[in-house]
């Protein structure tokens, strides 16, 4: 039955092989169920709700990845998107958290219906390169300094705007420390690392009782404070257009350049060089969006992470599933999740950023008109605090400095 689902043999792989393959993409991307809900609660969400719902949502995901595209491919809601979620449309666009969900399930709805139709191909060829790179970047840096500030390492000042955190303050110096951990073992090819990075920060954290542990398994949080929670029709707001296109196109061109990466390494490609079932696969994480706007999580994604899992030999959707079942499994550990300061998490929020922005090697740096509103992307949305606005002028410049030189 296994091998009639997933075709192991004709992908060269075997059912040990995936289940390494799995465990190696989850150990890598499991930072999520720690980080996703002290970002979501930061909108209102109810944390332990939100810690159940990315366990589910991502546990779903990955199934529906699994059976239906065959693709090795683990999903959770997406970092950046869960920021641009919190500190944007609810922080500084001042919108309800349920309205943000509807918004979530819109761009979600619209994320389908270009994956069943030929807008996909117009839209991932009608956007320069330049700025489909800089959106990524971007937000990248809008996580990493998410990370900075969560972890003291810089604070307001008057004069300057930002400076330098107090490096006498303990949780200052873990939150360092984390980054360093997890650099590190990345650096020597360590699986797990971001993981290990929060653990051991969190560990220390325990130790100097700087926060108290009350347990390791227990029964889940109820969903109900956010399950079905989306106000969909209060989405449709004319207010709300920016909030649907910014979370609409970067899921989409996060996903693509995942996928496209995925399937390189898998093998996933024919010998004309096309790829196959690509259009599953994204059938797979843009239905994983709307489900996971019924549960309360920002757009679900497919994360670059799943590249490990691929190195470990992980060629089918079997490797999907085992994240899937190590994702439910997570769900009975909510009292380890409680207890992670953000200072633990800050670390990784830093090292994910640094990983984002090294897109930016691909810029077309000898055309000024290509990189010039590229760069301003990338640096202005987290100088704006605004993925959408960083966008918006980005876009905008572009097409002003293309029009008047006349290309």
């Amino acid at each position: 039955m296994i091998e009639k689902l997933f075709k192991l043999r004709e992908r060269g792989t075997t059912v040990g092989t995936e289940i390494l393959a799995g465990l190696t993409t989850f150990l890598t991307m499991g930072y999520i169920i720690f980080v996703n809900p002290q970002i979501m609660s930061g909108a209102g969400l109810d944390s332990g709700a939100s810690f159940v719902a990315t366990c589910l949502v991502a546990a779903l995901a990955c199934f529906i990845m699994g059976f239906y595209a065959n693709w090795p491919v683990g999903l959770a809601p997406g970092m950046g998107l869960n920021a641009f979620f919190t500190f944007t449309v609810v922080g500084e666009m001042g919108h309800d958290w349920q309205v943000a969900l509807g918004a979530v399930f819109l761009a979600g709805v619209l994320f389908f219906i270009i994956s069943i139709t030929p807008l996909r191909r117009w839209i991932l060829e009608s956007i320069p390169l330049n700025l489909r790179i800089a959106m990524g970047a971007g937000v990248g840096l809008f996580i990493g300094f998410i990370g900075l500030k969560n972890g003291g390492l810089i604070v307001p000042n008057d004069s300057t705007y930002l400076a330098l955190g107090d490096l006498t303050d303990p949780t200052t110096l873990l939150a360092a420390l984390g980054f360093l951990i997890i650099a590190i073992m990345s650096i020597r090819a360590v699986p797990g690392a971001i993981l290990a990075g929060i653990i051991v920060v969190t560990s220390i954290a325990v130790g100097a009782d700087l926060v108290q542990l009350t347990g390791v398994v227990a029964m889940p949080p109820s969903l109900g404070p956010t399950f079905m929670q989306l106000d969909i029709l209060a989405a449709f707001d004319v207010a709300m257009i920016s909030v649907v296109a910014a979370f609409l196109f970067v899921n989409l061109f996060d996903t693509a350049g995942t996928l496209l990466a995925v399937a390189n390494r898998a093998g996933l490609t024919n010998d004309k060089g096309e790829i196959r079932d690509l259009d599953r696969a994204l059938k797979a994480d843009s239905a994983s969006s709307i489900l996971g706007a019924f549960v309360g999580c920002a757009p679900v994604t497919s994360y670059v992470e799943s590249s490990a899992g691929v190195s470990a030999g992980g060629r089918s959707g079997l490797t999907a599933i085992v994240v899937g079942i190590l994702f439910l499994l997570a769900i009975f550990m909510s009292p380890i999740a409680k207890v992670i300061p953000s200072y633990a998490t800050a670390g990784a929020l830093i090292y994910i950023a640094m990983l984002m922005l090294s897109g930016i090697e691909f810029f077309d740096w000898s055309d000024r008109s290509e990189v010039l509103p590229a760069m301003l992307t990338v640096v202005l949305i987290p100088l704006l605090f605004s993925i959408a606005d960083g966008i918006a002028i980005g876009f905008i410049t572009y097409f002003t400095i293309k029009i008047f030189t006349g290309q």
